[in-house]
């Protein structure tokens, strides 16, 4: 039998011991009554802090259980998520002059939303596409939540045929996602629109659960080479941009 975590098992110990305490515990009556020191014990509560799971009362310093608990069964709030992504997608789109997407889960797991889209920067007609869904399957940024948060999303079978370069066969979507966890990143060749291309990355948040998928659009020649490699200078600045954004997450509720 495989042996318990002990951090794990005593963070839940002090969750446990929170919630039935009635009332707000000093971290000197936490220790005792886990058989902890205090060091130990301040650093996990410091951990379960940053993360809303636990809270610390201003006056007295005392713990007590955080708001966080209450949201563990619920989505991240996309209007937050887009306002800490707006400006690096902005600058994201100005230095590839792509158009760039910030997309989450659908509501029943069987598409991606899109919450926030920059236009590209030319004068090029285009389309506004937030607040729409599209296709796991046939989008990049579709692809990189089946590949990276796939206990949100499902591809739903039939796979719907877009243009003559949408995957449609499951044993050749399967085989790309599993591509495209080894690489950390996805790729659509015109997939869902003729002619336009995609690259999506995960957006992570606290201890590494995917949040959103990052992701910039183009004609596929200006994203992909001849041999259709991913052009990896604009990859590097899509996976810069996703980094940042995962820094500005820490708290996001």
């Amino acid at each position: 039998m495989a042996r318990a975590i002990q951090s794990v098992e005593r963070a839940a110990a002090l969750l446990r011991l929170l919630g039935g305490a009635g009332r707000p515990l000093a971290l000197a009556e936490l220790a005792a009554a886990l058989d902890l020191p205090r060091p130990t014990a301040h650093g996990l509560l410091r951990t379960l802090r940053e993360e809303g799971l636990v809270a610390q009362e201003s006056s007295s310093g005392r713990y007590l259980l955080g708001e966080g608990l209450g949201r563990l069964g619920t989505p991240w709030d996309r209007h937050d998520l887009r306002a800490r992504a707006m400006n690096w997608a902005d600058a994201l789109a100005a230095g590839t002059g792509c158009a760039v997407y910030l997309g989450v889960p659908s509501a029943d797991g069987a598409g991606v939303d899109l919450v926030h889209h920059v236009f590209r920067p030319d004068d090029t007609p285009q389309r506004l596409r937030t607040n729409t869904t599209q296709p796991l399957h046939a989008t990049a940024w579709g692809r990189c939540l089946l590949a990276f948060a796939p206990a949100s999303v499902r591809a739903v079978e039939p796979l719907d045929t877009y243009t003559r370069a949408t995957v449609t066969d499951p044993a050749a979507l399967t085989r790309e996602i599993t591509a495209t966890r080894r690489r950390g990143w996805a790729a659509d060749a015109g997939g869902w629109e003729p002619g336009v291309g995609g690259l999506a990355v995960p957006v992570r948040s606290g201890g590494g659960l995917t949040v959103a998928a990052l992701g910039i659009g183009a004609p596929v020649e200006e994203l992909f080479a001849a041999d259709g490699r991913a052009r990896p200078e604009v990859v590097v600045e899509l996976v810069a941009a996703a980094a940042e954004i995962a820094d500005g997450l820490e708290g996001l509720t």
